[in-house]
């Protein structure tokens, strides 16, 4: 088994998907000859071909309109945004048709599209590189939102991703692309979406997170253990549909919930799960749940963006909190 980055399993991914199925097509801006802005598709077109993996223009709502055809016509599209951030160029192509297809065509046509975007910060970015925009699309019916917070779980993610007959929004964290390198089967495996994973087990307190937010929640977890507090710590993997069973059963466990991304606060994914634990778990709370976020400002700028971003110690201060309620 090889040790690889999340860039190199998301890699990994795609080379097997390409060589297991004819109708997967890659395509985005520099995904070709410069192997995509991160390198996540580093030696693709050179070993599949330019008709298999596409540079584009830069226009988002292109790539992403033009995947969609493709789709509806029976490819399996993996379409490349640079940034999430510029996910809102593409959102009308995005929201009010790849999501809608199946419902508005009444089941005939589908649309099974793969859109990747790195998101998140701690890697000083520009305007606009860093924003997390998970929450817009947890609102938006029709289309899956997944996000990986490990090598492993990215290559098979992915997988199944691609194999969904339905629009996947993947959103990768840059921080996390080189930070880590794990042990991942060279292999295709998949991990079914829409499943959370228990991480670390705990009694005292449930803490859910995902994508870069989870080695956070472990770091916030590993310390509380040190004063004595076991926090269950929640992997999402998916955004929507949201593992409602999962995060239930283990707050039903410990009473207690803190909940983390960094993403802005107001109607965020941390409220949507907020809302989730106060209809299902209310009978078992011993605290009112804590929410650990971003601001409620655009992403900052880098030199102040340490204080936007969550940490272990916001974490465990949020811990102690529910803890002494």
């Amino acid at each position: 088994m090889a040790r690889m980055t999340m860039v190199e399993a998301l890699n990994s991914a795609l080379a097997l998907e390409l060589e297991r199925d004819p109708r997967v097509v890659i395509l985005g801006e520099d995904v070709g000859k410069n192997g995509g802005v991160f390198r996540v598709t580093d030696g693709l077109m050179a070993r599949f071909g330019e008709k298999r993996v596409i540079d584009t223009p830069l226009a988002e709502s292109g790539i992403v309109g033009t995947s969609i055809g493709m789709a509806i016509y029976g490819l399996r599209p993996v379409a490349e945004i640079q940034f999430a951030g510029f996910l809102y160029l593409a959102m009308n192509q995005i929201a009010s048709q790849a999501s809608r297809m199946r419902f508005r065509s009444g089941g005939v046509f589908t649309v099974p599209l793969v859109i990747r975007a790195p998101y998140g910060g701690g890697v000083r970015t520009p305007e606009l590189h860093s924003d997390s925009l998970e929450a817009l699309f947890l609102h938006t019916p029709g289309i899956k939102v997944v996000i990986p917070s490990s090598p492993y779980d990215a290559k098979g993610l992915l997988a199944a991703a691609i194999e969904d007959p339905d629009p996947v929004l993947f959103l990768e964290p840059m921080k996390l692309y080189r930070s880590v390198r794990q042990e991942v089967p060279e292999e295709r495996y998949t991990i079914p979406l829409g499943k959370a994973a228990v991480v670390r087990e705990g009694q005292d307190v449930t803490v859910v997170a995902y994508g870069q937010m989870v080695p956070v929640a472990l770091e916030a977890a590993r310390q509380a253990a040190g004063e004595g507090i076991e926090a269950e710590v929640v992997d999402l993997r998916t955004i929507s549909p949201l593992d409602e069973e999962t995060i239930a059963a283990s707050v039903e466990k410990t009473g207690r919930l803190v909940t983390v991304h960094e993403a802005p606060r107001a109607g965020g994914v941390a409220a949507e799960i907020a809302a989730v634990v106060n209809e299902r778990c209310f009978y078992s709370l011993h605290a009112s749940p804590v929410r650990v976020t971003g601001a409620d400002t655009p992403f900052p700028v880098p030199a102040v963006e340490d204080f936007y971003v969550p940490d272990a110690p916001r974490v465990l201060a949020a811990i102690r909190q529910v803890m002494s309620a």
